[in-house]
């Protein structure tokens, strides 16, 4: 009996120093995150233990608005962050903060995520066109937002001038769908959760969807030069793991039927049951806003120029910016439209 207890007491110490070596040999690092769909792989590879896998201890640091994640990671708060791309994140880059890694979330024909609306009254005036916005009130959040960037897309393709738009920076999205809704403004871009409730309000019309009109690179997973420089091997292994649940993410949330209608893929409602818990939402709001994200975490690298080219004639980046020093495509290969 004694030599029984020994022989457990021994094999159970030594699973527990095995336990213990194995989390002594994680690297610790940080990604910064905000509490939305388009941050999914993060989340995923935290809950199916992708970044274990890979030998890394990963904190989550959540934030509020797409303009901090760039900061924190050029001030050395978080290793990595995933956000929406702006006119403030290429400032920083400009300066050397930050530098893009791979890809996040992109707008996609076929992914309703923001809409292009017009209220009531200005319907009735006549604004029933996309090709409407010339001379037009927009409410937004900020100038250099990428609603603002959504816009400037349309104005391109529709051959109005974007600058005889009337931006109201309004700061935040209730600010935004308050004016909207109280006609101080003409029109507003709103994500497709607010879009439809206002629409079945009957307070104003959905004119189209940003992803259906000009697809685009909204989000990025970045980095600083100096975690690349410095840190490679932590980089590559970040980049494995997120690549795994891009993958997952885009099988489950991604999936079309032959008629081209968004249906459940594979894992759908386990990887649901992970965005629900890291994003304190309920399954059936999420569901209304499901981005695209592609499975391999490749980037549409000339839109990332053309971005750059439009924030410097607008004169909110720094024209001394060369676009190819934005991005590291090193690290994930077969990214789309790399200019050479």
């Amino acid at each position: 009996m004694l030599k029984t207890w020994v022989a457990r007491a021994g094999a159970a110490l030594a699973a527990i120093l095995a336990v213990a070596s194995v989390a002594a040999a994680q690297t610790k690092t940080s990604v910064g995150v905000l509490r939305l769909t388009s941050s999914g792989p993060i989340f995923i590879a935290m809950d199916k233990g992708y970044f274990r896998d890979e030998g890394l201890d990963v904190e989550l640091k959540f934030f509020t608005a797409a303009t901090q994640p760039p900061i924190a990671v050029t001030s050395g708060d978080v290793d990595f962050a995933v956000t929406g791309l702006t006119a403030a994140f290429y400032n920083l880059a400009a300066k050397g903060g930050v530098k893009i890694i791979g890809a996040q979330s992109r707008d996609e024909a076929g992914f309703p995520l923001i809409a292009y609306m017009v209220t009531n009254a200005s319907w009735d005036k006549g604004f029933r066109s996309l090709k409407d916005f010339a001379g037009k009130s927009v409410a937004t959040t900020t100038a250099g937002s990428t609603f603002h960037y959504s816009l400037g897309l349309l104005a391109d393709k529709y051959g109005f001038d974007v600058n005889t738009v009337t931006l109201r920076q309004l700061q935040g999205l209730p600010a935004v769908q308050a004016a909207f809704k109280g006609g101080q403004v003409d029109a507003a871009l709103l994500p497709v959760s607010s879009a439809r409730a206002v629409e079945a309000e009957g307070a104003g019309k959905i004119l189209g969807w940003v992803g259906d009109e000009t697809p685009w690179q909204v989000g990025a997973l970045f980095t600083s030069p100096r975690t690349i420089a410095e840190r490679r091997p932590l980089v590559e292994a970040f980049i494995r793991a997120y690549k795994k649940a891009a993958a997952d993410y885009h099988a489950a949330f991604n999936k079309k039927d032959a008629s081209g209608a968004l249906v459940k893929g594979e894992g759908y409602d386990a990887l649901m049951a992970i965005l629900s818990k890291w994003m304190q939402q309920k399954p059936e709001l999420i569901a209304i806003g499901l981005p695209y994200i592609d499975p391999q975490g490749r980037l549409l690298v000339g839109d990332i120029h053309n971005q750059v080219a439009f924030w410097q004639r607008t004169g909110l980046v720094d024209k001394g910016l060369n676009a190819k020093d934005v991005v590291d495509l090193s690290f994930i290969e077969g990214h789309f439209d790399a200019p050479r």
